[in-house]
């Protein structure tokens, strides 16, 4: 959480003024925004190609690929799994082909509920997974031992499946994640938080994703340095 892209309309501010009035909510909700006006309530997120580097799972068989991936990079909420790209070891880009049926579990082994705060939250897939003897998640560690204690039947991948390249043409600091239900995908989008970075502020609608839900756009932006930094989460902006 990717094909075609439909350019359907502008979601500007600034440049329209007299479109500056929030637009009801309800109204937004019956079909997606097609011409230019103002949005207010707007949660603001970033995501990028997962780093490989920054994970600590033992290398293992990556389906679809002849190589082998450090395995919470590959099936972990912070992974491909969930940014849909990452950067490996040897600087090739790679992208999650099929998720197949899986869903995700939270670090507990329970279904996870995305937005439900730690412990709820995704945590791994539904396949590529080991549970502890809690039954809690667990995976072996590249420098040996386990993440949670010792794991014992791998729930085995059949669906998910890897490939190399890029998921989609998407570009730094100038392609965003939307719901398509809300903004149109191939929709202009001004976000002027984001003119330092961009010299314009304007982006484009090229993505989608799971946890991308009405007012929610999710920016595409280069890997930070650190895995501590997990990006902007900027609440009840215009754009």
């Amino acid at each position: 959480m990717r094909t075609m892209l439909k350019r359907t309309g502008l979601v500007a501010m600034a440049l329209f003024a007299a479109l500056s009035g929030a637009i009801p909510a309800a109204a937004l909700a019956r079909k997606p925004i097609s011409k230019p006006m103002w949005v207010s309530k707007m949660r603001i997120t970033e995501y990028f190609p997962a780093p490989e580097a920054w994970f600590v799972g033992k290398a293992v068989s990556t389906p679809g690929l002849d190589r082998k991936s450090r395995v919470d990079w590959l099936y972990s909420a912070r992974g491909v799994a969930m940014e849909g790209d990452g950067i490996g070891l040897d600087g090739k880009q790679y992208h999650i082909e099929s998720v197949g049926t899986s869903s995700w579990l939270n670090a507990r082994g329970r279904k996870a509920r995305f937005g439900a705060g730690a412990g709820l939250s995704p945590f791994w897939r539904t396949e590529g997974y080991w549970r502890n003897s809690s039954r809690e998640l667990t995976f072996p560690l590249l420098a040996g031992g386990w993440f949670n204690g010792k794991g014992g039947h791998f729930v085995r991948p059949k669906g998910i499946t890897f490939a190399e390249g890029p998921s989609r043409p998407l570009r730094y600091y100038r392609s965003v994640a939307v719901d398509p239900t809300f903004i149109s995908r191939g929709s202009l989008v001004y976000v002027p938080d984001y003119k330092p970075l961009n010299n314009d502020g304007w982006f484009r609608a090229d993505d989608t994703g799971g946890a991308i839900k009405g007012r929610h756009l999710d920016v595409f932006r280069r890997p930070p340095e650190t895995s501590a930094d997990t990006g902007a989460n900027l609440q009840g902006r215009r754009i």
